[in-house]
């Protein structure tokens, strides 16, 4: 019973991390959007901005799944 309980959080864990990630990527992509439509010269800049921001907000799901699971090989 207490690997079924392990696993449940485990799982809420996860997503969770991945609601946020899609909340984040949801944000940096919007805001890349509002950007480019005042001002359509940035473009470039911006988008370059934007993918640096992706990568930096699709981290923390990686890592929180990796660390999941380095939990559950540990005490399950």
């Amino acid at each position: 019973m207490e690997g079924l309980g392990l696993a449940l959080a485990i799982g809420i864990v996860f997503g969770l991390a991945a609601f946020g990630g899609a909340l984040g990527a949801s944000l940096v992509i919007s805001r890349t959007i509002e950007g480019v439509a005042r001002q359509p010269e940035a473009r470039g800049s911006l988008m370059g901005l934007m993918f640096l921001g992706m990568g930096l907000v699709e981290a923390i799901p990686i890592i929180a799944v990796a660390v999941g699971f380095i939990l559950y090989g540990r005490l399950g």
